[in-house]
């Protein structure tokens, strides 16, 4: 790897972590603000200790916030934030930063290949598909709740 390619690869990291994780907070934390204080309570009064309150209360309790986030957020793998890469797109980083989409693109505006570049896109749309899909089922094995 070069200096380039590593570079690129960090500063995609953290413009990722830096786009999701206040949204994600957010949202977990909206989630962990709905269980009510009377469980907790239960729990100090029968003896439960912090991790036991944690693992018997509080994971039960958000697991369907993180599975719908999961489901809501698993079709966006192969998105990947591509207009960042794209931005950092050179030669140099092509080994560590090419994805699906900047690969067609490459291909339909660089070698004018539009058809093979289409054929590429509606690849990734059906990979999305099939991931949100499964997500979904995954969903509604593990929670009893689906998006659909």
């Amino acid at each position: 790897l070069t200096d380039n390619s590593v570079t690129a690869m960090a500063i995609v990291i953290i413009m990722d972590v830096w786009e999701w994780a206040p949204y994600l907070g957010l949202t977990f934390l909206a989630g962990l603000q709905s269980i009510s204080g009377e469980y907790y309570e239960a729990a100090k009064v029968d003896g439960a200790g912090r991790w036991q309150k944690i693992k018997n209360i509080t994971i039960p309790a958000i697991l369907p916030t993180v599975v719908t986030m999961f489901v809501l957020n698993v079709g966006k793998i192969v998105k990947v934030g591509y207009e960042a890469i794209l931005l950092l797109y050179q030669p140099s980083t092509y080994s560590v930063s090419d994805i699906i989409a900047t690969y067609s693109y490459r291909l339909g505006f660089e070698n004018g290949n539009y058809g093979l570049s289409t054929a590429v896109g509606l690849f990734e749309a059906f990979i999305a598909l099939v991931l949100v899909v499964v997500s979904n089922k995954v969903s509604r094995k593990i929670t009893d709740t689906a998006l659909w």
